[in-house]
């Protein structure tokens, strides 16, 4: 057989293994997904060899939606990391056979501690399938190994079944992208989730005049706060409009008197404005879409300005 031959019936055994879980999902999924959404402690994913592995990389995905999780290894626990697992624990133990000696001698200890256990196996039958509360079935008709001995379709099988049980939890959970922004603080990811308000201009930084204000003062606080713009405000800082440097030159073009006007008579009315929970990507579009620089913030129903964000503040988190 052929690099590519082979490397193509790997893949395909591997996507049936995983297409071979759908019609498995029956009430044992719901109930391992009740299990976790309502542990009153941490979610404990164990296991040894390859199975450790995919359990070390499902308690990141559980972590990453703000399910407290982590891995134990099932011999570390014997060897004195059993401390780890606690009475409102969930564990969730990894072993395509189901009779890993190492997670059999956990099995008493998690009874003992009063925690509940979830099994994935490709043995429904096993000792730690019938020990479980939940036994989750990842069996595979054949290892994508063409000696059918190394893990690889049964270790792709429980990797998705563990995304499956991750993202199921998150729906149940109302998980939203700022709980995830919140979560991923660092990297690109972080930055695309992050709110407009964690980086707008606001307070003495953000631009502001009264429709009264003459314009000589308006242009000194356009160049003070550096950002191109104002806002015009009412006495209860609700926003009435905006003035731009475009809009100085336009008028100077049609006016020798710039100067002599307030802020009211140059004004752009009803200008584009964002909440502060609005995501940065989001103003981003925006801004791209009204081919503008600078967009207001307001907040709550009378319009009052929180902030500016500009573009230059967007270039800093790497999204253009």
């Amino acid at each position: 057989m052929t690099g590519h031959s082979r490397a193509r019936k790997v893949l395909e055994t591997e996507a049936a293994a995983i297409l071979a879980l759908v019609p498995r999902l029956d009430e044992r999924f719901d109930r391992a997904v009740e299990l976790l959404l309502h542990c009153h402690g941490r979610v404990v994913l164990t296991g040894v060899g390859k199975s450790g592995l995919i359990a070390r990389k499902i308690a990141g995905t559980l972590s990453s939606i703000g399910t407290p999780a982590s891995f134990l290894h099932a011999a570390d626990a014997v060897h004195g990391d059993l401390g780890m697992i606690q009475s409102g624990d969930v564990v969730v133990a990894l072993s395509y056979s189901g009779e890993t000696a190492e997670l059999l001698r956990l099995l008493e200890a998690i009874r003992r501690i009063g925690a509940r256990l979830i099994a994935i196996t490709g043995e429904p039958k096993s000792t730690l399938a019938q020990a479980a509360d939940v036994a989750l079935d990842c069996s595979v008709s054949e290892e994508a190994c063409p000696l059918n001995l190394v893990p690889t379709a049964s270790t792709t099988a429980a990797l998705a079944l563990g995304d499956a049980l991750a993202m199921t939890l998150l729906d149940a959970k109302g998980f939203a992208p700022k709980d995830f922004a919140s979560l991923h603080p660092a990297g690109r990811l972080g930055k695309r989730l992050m709110r407009v308000e964690s980086l707008m201009h606001g307070g003495e930084a953000c631009p502001m005049v009264m429709a009264t204000t003459p314009m000589r003062d308006v242009i000194y606080e356009i160049s003070r706060k550096r950002l191109g713009m104002t806002c015009v405000v009412n006495d209860a800082q609700a926003l009435l409009g905006v003035i731009t440097d475009g809009d100085i030159r336009r008028h100077m073009e049609h006016s020798d008197n710039v100067r002599d006007k307030t802020a009211h008579e140059v004004m752009t009315h009803d200008p584009v404005t964002i909440a502060p929970h609005l995501l940065a990507v989001e103003a981003l579009n925006i801004m791209e879409q009204r081919k503008i620089t600078s967009i207001v913030v307001v907040a709550g129903d009378a319009s009052q300005v929180a902030g500016v964000v500009h573009l230059h503040d967007l270039w800093r988190t790497e999204l253009v």
